[in-house]
Parts: C-alpha cells; sequence; structure tokens
C-alpha cells in the first residue's frame, strides 16, 4: 500500500503546476494567425475609473487588430493547420528559448515537496470576503469579477456567467490522500454559484481541471465547456459531450460574447504516460463593451505582445504570480509577481487581477509572498496600485 501510495504521488507531483514539461525544443515562435469576421462590429476602449459600464461608438467592417471588435455575425478562423505549436503526436511550445530543468534538479524538487506535503505541510490564514450570493444570482447587466481561489474566477459579462478552471476540491491531485492540499477555502461555496453558462478551461493539470467539480458543474449547470485542442476526449470519458475545443487564435460566438483561444508557454499531463498529448492555452473573452484577457497557467514569453496588439487593450487581465519557486523548475512555465506586471503591460491591460496564489500549496515560495512581491514591483514601476488588484478569497468587483 505505501508503495502504491508513493507511485500515486510521484504521479501527482509529475502532473500538476509543480510538474516541468518534457518536450522537445522547439525552433520557431508561434505569430499569431489571422481570423477574418464577415459582419459589423463594435469598437472598444479602456475600462473607465468609475467602475461604471463606459461608452463605445462606432462600427467597423472588419476586425480592427489594434483595438479587437466585437463580431454580430458569423466568425471564421483561417488558423494553418500546420502550426508550429503541434506535433505529430500531442504539442509542444514555441519559444525558442525555452530549455528544459536538469534531471537531478527536477528529481530533487519532487522529492522535497513530496516530503514537506506529507509530513510538514503548510497553512496559511488569509482574509476571506462575505459573499452575497443573491446579487451574484440576480446579476444581468453589471460586468464583475469573483475570485473563488487559485484560477477560478467567476466572471459576469452581458448577462452571461462564466467559470474559469473551476476547482473546489480539497486537494489538486488524482487521489484524496495526497498531493498540493488546499490552504484556503473556496471563496464563493458552489452552492452559492448563480447559474453557469460557460466554462473555460486553460489545460488539464488537477489545480485547473477538476473531475469531481466539472462533473457536478455538467450535471447541475449544464454549461457549455469551451477547451484546448485534445481535451474533448478526456470530457467525453467522464459523459460530459457540450464541448468544444479550440486551437490557439481560434475563437467561438456564445450568446454575444467571442471567445478566442490564446497561446500560452505550459505543459499538460494528468499521468505519466499523457505528457503533452493536450494543448493549454490562456483565453479572451470580448463583450459588446468590455474585454478580459485570462492567462491560466503560464511562462512568460513575447507572444503576449502579440495577443495586446492583436486583441487589446484589456479592460481586465486576471494573470497568474504564484508558484515561481525553485526559479531552476518553474521558470519557463510559471510567472513571477514581476514577470505579471509585464505581461499586464504586453497585453495593454487597465486592470490587473491577482490569481494562481494562496489557494494550494504547490511550490517553494511562502503562501503569502506572491503579492507582497506583487506590490514591491507595483511601487518600483510607479504604477497606480488602483489598477492592481489583489483579491480577498471570495470578493466580488465590478469591472
Amino acid at each position: 500500500m505505501r508503495k502504491t501510495h508513493l507511485i500515486w504521488c510521484v504521479i501527482l507531483l509529475s502532473t500538476t503546476a509543480c510538474g516541468v514539461s518534457s518536450e522537445p525544443r522547439p525552433e520557431t515562435i508561434a505569430r499569431p494567425q489571422a481570423f477574418t469576421v464577415r459582419s459589423s462590429m463594435t469598437s472598444s476602449s479602456a475600462f473607465d475609473s468609475g467602475f461604471h459600464a463606459s461608452s463605445r461608438n462606432g462600427v467597423l467592417s472588419s476586425v480592427d487588430p489594434r483595438r479587437g471588435a466585437v463580431p454580430t455575425g458569423s466568425v471564421e478562423n483561417t488558423q494553418s493547420q500546420t502550426s508550429p505549436h503541434r506535433l505529430s503526436k500531442g504539442f509542444k511550445n514555441t519559444n525558442p528559448n525555452f530549455s528544459l530543468p536538469k534531471f537531478w534538479d527536477r528529481i530533487a524538487f519532487i522529492a522535497s515537496r513530496l516530503w514537506a506535503t506529507t509530513f510538514h505541510p503548510r497553512s496559511v490564514k488569509l482574509p476571506m470576503a462575505e459573499v452575497n450570493a443573491d446579487v451574484l444570482r440576480t446579476n444581468r447587466s453589471l460586468a464583475t469579477v469573483t475570485w473563488v481561489g487559485h484560477s477560478t474566477l467567476l466572471i459576469q459579462l452581458d448577462g452571461v456567467n462564466i467559470l474559469t478552471d473551476p476547482q473546489w476540491s480539497s486537494r489538486a491531485s488524482p487521489v484524496t490522500f495526497a498531493g498540493p492540499k488546499r490552504v484556503t477555502p473556496p471563496g464563493l461555496s458552489f452552492e452559492q454559484l448563480p447559474a453557469i453558462d460557460l466554462v473555460l478551461i486553460s489545460h488539464d493539470h488537477y489545480d485547473h481541471l477538476d473531475v469531481a467539480t466539472v462533473k457536478r458543474l455538467a450535471e447541475t449547470h449544464r454549461p457549455l465547456f469551451l477547451v484546448p485542442l485534445g481535451l474533448k476526449a478526456w470530457f467525453a470519458d467522464q459523459g460530459i459531450l457540450d464541448v468544444e475545443e479550440l486551437d490557439w487564435w481560434e475563437t467561438r460566438v456564445f450568446n454575444g460574447l467571442v471567445v478566442t483561444c490564446l497561446p500560452a508557454q505550459h505543459f499538460s499531463g494528468r499521468t505519466l504516460w499523457d505528457r503533452n498529448q493536450r494543448l493549454w492555452s490562456a483565453w479572451a473573452v470580448t463583450g459588446r463593451e468590455k474585454r478580459l484577457f485570462f492567462a491560466g497557467d503560464t511562462g512568460y514569453y513575447g507572444v503576449f505582445k502579440d495577443i495586446g496588439n492583436r486583441l487589446g487593450p484589456f479592460d481586465l487581465a486576471a494573470i497568474p504570480i504564484g508558484a515561481y519557486l525553485p526559479a531552476s523548475i518553474m521558470r519557463m512555465t510559471h510567472t513571477t509577481p514581476e514577470e505579471a506586471l509585464q505581461m499586464f503591460a504586453d497585453v495593454q491591460g487597465d486592470r490587473f487581477l491577482a490569481i494562481h496564489w494562496g489557494t494550494f500549496d504547490l511550490t517553494e515560495e511562502p503562501l503569502d509572498e506572491p503579492p507582497q512581491r506583487l506590490a514591491a514591483e507595483v511601487q518600483r514601476l510607479h504604477l497606480d496600485a488602483n489598477r492592481i488588484w489583489v483579491f480577498k478569497h471570495g470578493e466580488t468587483r465590478p469591472w
């Protein structure tokens, strides 16, 4: 029994946020591919500082690559089927500077995390927000965002309720007895959710794709799941069929929102045998007057400038700030708080929302350190601190 437990521990640490990629080294940088919108569209502008819906006027006859646009008709994607991130079996990152951690560094890290999470589990006491679930359930007009915890957001936009990377379980793990443990409860209970229309999944790691949570969502809310390439079959294996999978730069129109699957630098796998068989992604959601960038889980590289130039500016950018130590393991597939702010600038965000911290004990930095480093970098860069949001779990704000 102990041997079986150890095997599962190795698997889960290799396939959650604290694992590392074993992909081949790529040769070229992926560039955004064009998509054509055959309709009239509304332009956008930056989010106003008063938390009120901004007025955006004007009609475009085609996509404005600088400011983006909201299609009112069909969307045609012209993504090449020979995309540089695709392999004959699976996917790869496209940053030519991507490098793998040293083998023994990885082994040492896995061993240390196994010991720490098993015999010396950490805890943290973070403030929790009071939740007014009735307001969330009845809201049909105001754009709001609620941080449930980690990368799970409840986004309300143009009357559509969206969840990102929903995770309500006590561990980010394939087993209940081991693996990264939740150190802060969900800021919003599952029962407090409004009716969920759409779920966005960034990749298949256990801290972002939780089987118990998505099954419960499918049974009780029946949303549409939008996922990166390769994940539709996994959902089908769970009995969940209302799923559409997208490649990078592909879009779908859902209830008036334009949802775009975007590049990210990460990896995938839920066992030792399916590494990089499913794609990873960021997401953009464009409404009538506002647009959101959700980074998912990613390392920093130049593609975010491409995203900003093509689809920005974004009224709200949700970007990870945790899971960055040790740097020898994490630097290529996760962002530091400092890199998160650079990504924020690259995508041309107006409001920054810190995610991927303070919820699961995944890596070696102190659990409450990421927002402290973020605040120090905001001060160093002389940024407006009112534009940099670090929520309490369960906190909701208009955007």
